[in-house]
């Protein structure tokens, strides 16, 4: 799982060969914090079929606001260069994030 910011989001991202989820996520945000080491383990699982990169909010801010992402955590899919599907909130769950997976690949 690798880290992306506003200089790699187009290349790792819209440019993408495979689906991609891009989870934000910020230093203070609990909810985030926790659901981290679910997200690494899902992203090695399924790195054949999607790619999950990660955005620290608070150090890409002009970022999120550009996407749009008002809370965290948000997860945003993209196919094909294209956003196809949001998920917020702090009530996620490591099988939220996998039955995405399962959806676009």
């Amino acid at each position: 799982m690798i880290e992306v910011n506003k200089d790699t989001f187009q290349n790792e991202v819209i440019e993408s060969e495979k689906p991609v989820i891009v989870d934000f996520w910020g230093p203070s945000c609990v909810p985030c914090l926790n659901l981290m080491p679910d997200i690494e383990s899902l992203s090695a699982a399924y790195e054949e079929k999607v790619k999950i990169v990660k955005i620290n909010s608070s150090q890409n801010r002009r970022l999120c606001i550009d996407l749009r992402v008002m809370g965290l955590p948000a997860f945003l899919v993209y196919k094909n260069g294209e956003e196809v599907k949001r998920v917020s909130g702090g009530d996620l769950t490591k099988q939220d994030i996998e039955n995405i997976i399962l959806e676009i690949a």
